[in-house]
């Protein structure tokens, strides 16, 4: 993926809040994985770090307990030594998605969903949920609306809506006023990575009754 390839970006609010930690562990793991391959959004996003540390270097000194470092350090040792990075050869996944599943598509345990789309939930430590979706060429995701916000990024293969067209790098960004029916390209599997902050609005009577299940 480069950057002239990608047509659809993140938006400034996302950025800030990434930059600022007030996003749901899922939504972080989409930015994340987004601006590893986007110049575009990279350099905003480290704008928005850089305002924030300014921000706090402005701000006033706040007094700390005696014992306050020795804690920390302790929290440090107690969580463990952090897995081995994956290795970074080969694959679709960028390296923050890899390093969070341990691996690239072969290590994804699919599950299928109907209509030989498959999915794969990731865990998460938030309200928030995120899954990889795989989606066979020439196949159509249910049409379905938000009650909150979706976050998708496609990986490899691209998608159509009512919207646009969106291939490997694009994020579109979903609220509660978009009903949408996204269907993969010809040819390659669409694979995304799709957050979440509210279960999905299925239109179809099929879809609703599976939704529970899937955790959609």
């Amino acid at each position: 993926m480069t950057m002239q390839q990608i047509k659809h970006h993140l938006n400034d609010c996302l950025l800030m809040g990434y930059a600022a930690g007030s996003l749901p562990e899922a939504f972080n793991l989409v930015v994340a994985t987004h601006v590893s391959v986007c110049d575009d959004c990279r350099a905003r996003m480290h704008a928005f770090d850089a305002i924030g540390g300014e921000i706090v270097a402005a701000a006033d000194s706040v007094s700390l307990n005696e014992d306050c470092l020795a804690a920390t350090l302790a929290l440090i040792a107690a969580s463990g030594k952090a897995p081995a990075p994956a290795p970074a050869m080969g694959g679709i996944f960028p390296r923050p998605l890899r390093d969070y599943v341990g691996g690239d598509l072969d290590a994804v345990q699919w599950k299928r969903v109907g209509g030989g789309v498959s999915q794969a939930v990731l865990k998460t430590r938030d309200a928030a949920s995120v899954r990889l979706l795989r989606i066979p060429g020439g196949v159509a995701v249910p049409d379905h609306g938000h009650r909150g916000m979706e976050l998708t990024l496609v990986l490899q293969g691209a998608f159509s809506d009512a919207t646009d067209r969106f291939g490997a790098g694009d994020v579109e960004i979903a609220d509660e006023d978009m009903v949408h029916k996204p269907v993969a390209e010809p040819g390659l599997d669409c694979i995304c990575l799709a957050a979440t902050d509210a279960p999905l609005r299925f239109s179809g009577l099929l879809p609703r009754l599976a939704q529970s299940i899937f955790r959609m």
